[in-house]
């Protein structure tokens, strides 16, 4: 996605909504999910996003997009990407999250909102709103770390 001045607020919002969901994702063994993603197992792998993701939404509102990536490397560690499809009432996002061994993280690709506002701002409200309503809990601030430019 092009990147625009409320990108990483945005972005913050949804790492804050889904760190719960990436921290359950994590308890899964990695080789398990990289080997659902080399033998294209997306249903089993679907279904675990949808277990992941019951505890602290409404069913449906985080799924598994079209799969995801693994990055598995002799000398480094593991990592997952996944496709997610966040889909809040008025608002869906195509997003890719990150899994890695000591944290995760979230790229928006697209967001898409049923009635867009003129103002970015006030879609930024709107998706915050939005997230909100389709949660159980309240979500938990999500720690910003920067990437070491490769």
């Amino acid at each position: 996605m092009k990147q625009h001045p409320f990108t990483a607020e945005q972005e913050k919002i949804i790492a804050d909504a889904i760190c719960t969901v990436a921290s359950e994702l994590r308890l899964i063994d990695v080789a398990d999910l990289i080997s659902m993603l080399r033998f294209e197992r997306h249903g089993d792998l679907a279904d675990l996003v949808a277990s992941a993701a019951e505890m602290y939404f409404l069913p449906g509102t985080v799924k598994l997009g079209i799969g995801g990536d693994y990055y598995l490397d002799w000398g480094g560690q593991p990592r997952v990407v996944l496709d997610l499809e966040i889909r809040p009432k008025k608002v869906t996002i195509y997003a890719r999250l990150v899994l890695e061994q000591d944290c995760g993280g979230i790229e928006i690709n697209h967001i898409d909102f049923e009635e867009p506002l003129d103002d970015p701002d006030d879609n930024t409200v709107v998706l915050a709103e939005s997230l909100r309503a389709a949660a159980f809990r309240p979500f938990v601030s999500a720690v910003h770390v920067s990437r070491r430019s490769a």
